[in-house]
């Protein structure tokens, strides 16, 4: 692949913004090095080997901007495949935009979001889903988002997709042929054959579409709800487990008027806790909206952690609770709360009732309550070389290969002619390309990497 704006040379900070010990700026582009050179007072560059390093200052003749690193990546020995060169500066704003500054009055641009990754893709470097891989490890926030992703750019999963499209293509090649010779009544591909590789790969297909659960998971978090009647305690539980203040805390019935997120790691799996209004009727307009959006929540929640006042509560209202609770119909954890408050006759009635009792307020039981979290989602630890599907677009591309291919299936089983199970076939190929990027178009490739990092 190639694309005419390649031909431009890009910069870009790689680094966070703001002060720091030390900043890197990334330039990529045919005349990376040539330029770098006009600007740089040291070795000459273009005579070096390339990955090395290389001392010297950058600025005008009569005017030095820093004392710079310059690390030398020549074509196609680079991330982007082309010339490139890595500026390890001092960690000024001023500097970094001084240097950035030069560059542009010599004809260098401004790199667009995750345009060096982009260029790596169109140069051959690695493909589609690959390049998203990238995205992926920069923002990974747990060990197991790491690993999956990390997984995904060296390959993993593109080779699997790949190796299906390619035995894809054979039988659809012998297809096409035949229908050159669709007067002669000839068969190169053998129906029972193809039956049985389309059985074959949807079943792997079906393996990776219910990977997608748990590698959504791992890569957004588990979105987790806590709900429960007024003053139950959920903000206080919040800021027990977050450890902070997160949230309001009241003896007024009502404080929490609207979801409250934050996000806590446990055993290597983030969940995104949501502190939401207290469930009753209520004429206050705003209350009721927080109530109607808890409501909301709860129906997609993967987890609901529903907390019972144990301090004003009875047996019959936990009943009633968790009928309603029930109806809902996603998995929840019974959180009994204020057990120090509780009279022992209903402490003693609920153990055997699956509760976990705590104290959110002193912070009674807490480490049980993490186990009984973590046992709730059951989240396997990934290892490397797994193949998960992490990514929404890859997981509906998936689907629709699986659909083309049932069409495959059902034309094979009641006998349509190769026309017909050519057009399905070219579908499920058109997918499974889709994904790699083997079939790809600009407005796909804006959006994906539109959500890049700007050095990246």
């Amino acid at each position: 692949m190639a694309s005419a704006f390649t031909e431009d040379t890009i910069i870009a900070l790689a680094t966070p913004q703001g002060v720091s010990g030390l900043a890197v700026i990334r330039i990529s582009g045919k005349e990376a090095i040539s330029i770098t050179q006009k600007i740089f007072h040291g070795k000459r560059l273009e005579d070096q080997a390339s990955h090395t390093i290389h001392l010297g200052t950058l600025g005008e003749p009569d005017r030095a901007i820093d004392e710079v690193m310059i690390s030398l990546f020549k074509e196609p020995n680079s991330f982007t495949k082309e010339n490139s060169i890595e500026i390890s500066c001092h960690g000024s704003p001023i500097i970094v935009r001084e240097i950035i500054k030069l560059f542009l009055k010599h004809g260098v641009r401004l790199a667009e979001p995750g345009e060096f990754t982009k260029r790596a893709f169109l140069n051959g470097r690695f493909d589609l889903a690959q390049a998203e891989a990238v995205a992926d490890l920069i923002h990974a926030e747990t060990d197991n988002a790491r690993q999956a992703a990390l997984n995904q750019m060296r390959g993993g999963f593109s080779n699997e997709i790949t190796h299906l499209r390619e035995e894809l293509i054979h039988f659809a090649s012998l297809i096409e042929l035949e229908l050159d010779f669709g007067e002669e009544d000839v068969e190169f591909a053998k129906r029972d054959d193809l039956l049985q590789l389309v059985e074959k790969i949807q079943k792997y297909l079906t393996r990776l579409i219910a990977s997608f659960e748990q590698g959504n998971v791992i890569k957004n978090g588990i979105p987790t709800v806590i709900a429960g009647k007024p003053n139950a305690g959920k903000s206080t539980l919040l800021n027990a487990l977050l450890n902070e203040e997160k949230a309001i805390v009241s003896e007024i019935p009502g404080t929490t008027r609207d979801v409250i997120e934050d996000e806590l790691t446990l055993g290597g799996v983030t969940f995104r806790f949501m502190d939401t209004a207290g469930l009753r009727e209520t004429q206050d307009t705003i209350e009721a909206l927080g109530v109607s959006r808890t409501h909301e929540r709860m129906k997609i929640a993967a987890l609901i952690l529903y907390l019972f006042d144990l301090s004003n509560i009875t047996r019959e209202e936990i009943a009633e609770e968790e009928t309603r609770l029930k109806e809902i119909g996603r998995p929840y954890i019974k959180v009994g709360n204020k057990v120090d408050k509780a009279p022992k006759q209903l402490l003693n009635s609920l153990n055997d009732q699956d509760f976990v009792l705590i104290s959110a307020s002193s912070k009674t039981n807490l480490d049980t309550l993490k186990e009984e979290i973590l046992a709730k989602v059951n989240i396997q630890e990934v290892k490397q070389g797994d193949v998960l599907v992490t990514n929404l677009r890859h997981y509906q591309k998936l689907i629709e290969t699986n659909e083309a291919l049932e069409r495959v299936a059902a034309g094979l089983n009641s006998g349509i002619t190769g026309d017909f199970l050519a057009m399905d076939i070219r579908q499920a190929l058109h997918f499974l390309g889709e994904i790699t990027g083997q079939i790809s178009s600009d407005d796909l490739l804006a959006n994906i990497f539109a959500n890049f990092c700007i050095g990246k």
